[in-house]
């Protein structure tokens, strides 16, 4: 029977220490999986020290045939980064993972059999605990999920992640979608495939620092906002509305004071 391959997409920026630890631990995890292969596609996402280097060496030496990558002249954010791995991933099922490790590999056993047995489109993880986060961090994300979901039509988990496995027509109606600001936490939500989730408990990165700051956040939560709200949009017409309602009651009325004037 053929062996299948799962894709991994990985999107990095200043990664280097986790780069070759990412890739034990997924050769180790799959060498405990029967009847599937892997493969890696890095997207560095114009790192600044050595990580596309280390990718390189990956590929071209005891990864050879595993590893393969993209590399973007810039930093243009974690987003533009996931986008690009799906549009050219090549796998029979496609996962999509953090380098550093704080999405355990080891849920991918749990993800194959919900997409491959239990007939779901797409296996996804959720954080249930927030372990090791700063106090404001935690607060800040608890809060996200809770005003994006009251101001959209999306219905978001809280604590869910971009970790998840999915078939591949799941990945190809994902890039096939024209908008300029991606969100994807709430394209995987929009789009309508079977998901089931998992949850996980907080994990602290492999080695190096979170490349998400206090205003990196904002920015997201502002991304998600503008791609998929609608409550302000409709509030703006509701406004809209009464405003041209109250100007054509006073054009009418100052219409009615001329002529009821000229008349007298």
């Amino acid at each position: 029977m053929e062996r299948k391959r799962i894709e991994i997409i990985a999107p990095c920026y200043n990664e280097e220490q986790c780069i070759e630890l990412f890739c034990r631990r997924i050769e180790d995890v799959f060498s405990r999986i029967e009847g599937y292969d892997f493969s890696i596609l890095f997207v560095d996402d114009g790192s600044e020290d050595a990580t596309l280097q280390i990718i390189k060496n990956m590929a071209e030496n005891m990864y050879r045939g595993k590893v393969r990558y993209l590399s973007f002249s810039r930093n243009f954010g974690k987003e533009s980064a996931m986008a690009a791995g799906l549009e050219n991933s090549d796998g029979d099922l496609i996962a999509v993972m953090d380098v550093d490790l704080q999405h355990p590999p080891e849920l991918l056993y749990e993800m194959i059999e919900a997409v491959e047995t239990e007939g779901y489109d797409c296996c996804a993880a959720r954080r249930v605990t927030r372990d090791g986060e700063g106090v404001i961090r935690s607060f800040l994300s608890r809060s996200f999920y809770h005003v994006i979901n009251m101001l959209t039509e999306i219905d978001l988990i809280p604590g869910g992640t971009d970790y998840r496995l999915m078939k591949k027509e799941v990945a190809e109606a994902i890039v096939s979608l024209p908008e300029r600001e991606r969100f994807t936490k709430g394209i995987y939500s929009w789009i309508g495939f079977k998901t089931k989730w998992i949850s996980y408990h907080n994990v602290e990165r492999a080695a190096g620092q979170s490349k998400w700051s206090v205003r990196h956040l904002f920015g997201y939560a502002g991304s998600g906002i503008i791609a998929f709200a609608t409550a302000p949009l409709r509030g703006v017409i509701y406004l809209g509305v009464i405003v041209t309602a109250i100007a054509v009651a006073y054009a009418g009325n100052v219409i009615w004071g001329e002529i009821h004037t000229g008349g007298g």
